[in-house]
């Protein structure tokens, strides 16, 4: 069977621009973690995650807002899903699909019907997940960065619930860097560097909706970076 994550890993440039990525990850969490990072450092990257990752849902709030308690539905919805995100990990590893429902129902609680919480209702959209699931289920030697890339985008894309696709989406992103050891203490903040290029990110994911190879390379190079920019946003590196 074929390895997708391998292809798109092997796109031109795609090797040595995420080697360089993960060296910088790993510099930053060697360096600033000389001092063991801690319960606290995570939580502060969990919320100041979920500021990002409103915000690039519409819905602005400093982070000491959102930790009082404060903002709208899409914002705490989004801070509710960031609490919650780590313990999901033993339901990713056996049932991504479930998982992925799970983060739905705790991102748009407040925002959809409850009936449509964690209820995918695009048959297509299904599919596709279901595609991704088996995909994962596969041992890979893809790069973590890399398949934590192209999951946030395969989600976002398929479009399978009635909203929240891209939230869910970039929840997805971090937790497969934990689950691939890149980041296991979930210390960066990968939201955040999508949402300090909010019109990238939003290119880079409608070219991989394209379908195309062209579109694939542009999300993954375009990620590379945002994976970066979320390294320095850590609140070790602060």
């Amino acid at each position: 069977m074929s390895d997708p994550f391998i292809s798109a890993a092997q796109l031109e440039g795609i090797p040595s621009t995420y080697a360089g990525t993960r060296d910088g990850i790993d510099s930053m969490l060697r360096d600033r973690g000389l001092r063991r990072s801690s319960p606290e450092d995570t939580a502060r990257s969990l919320l100041l995650g979920a500021a990002a990752t409103a915000a690039l849902a519409g819905s602005a709030y400093e982070v000491e807002v959102l930790a009082a308690g404060g903002g709208d539905e899409v914002a705490r919805g989004a801070v509710r899903l960031s609490t919650e995100l780590l313990g999901l990990l033993p339901v990713w590893h056996h049932s991504p699909v479930q998982a992925l429902a799970r983060m739905h129902a705790l991102a748009a609680a407040g925002s959809v019907d409850d009936a449509d919480l964690g209820r995918p209702v695009n048959p297509d959209g299904v599919a596709r997940l279901s595609a991704l699931a088996s995909m994962l289920s596969v041992p890979t030697t893809a790069p973590g960065l890399v398949v934590a890339a192209l999951v946030h985008a395969e989600i976002a894309a398929a479009g399978a619930f009635a909203t929240h696709n891209a939230v869910v989406g970039r929840a997805a992103e971090r937790l497969v860097l934990v689950a691939k050891g890149v980041d296991p203490a979930s210390v960066t903040v990968p939201e955040a560097g999508h949402s300090a290029e909010p019109d990238g990110y939003r290119a880079a994911l409608t070219a991989y909706a394209g379908g195309e190879p062209t579109g694939v390379h542009q999300w993954l190079m375009y990620a590379s970076q945002a994976f970066t920019r979320g390294a320095e946003a850590s609140p070790l590196a602060l």
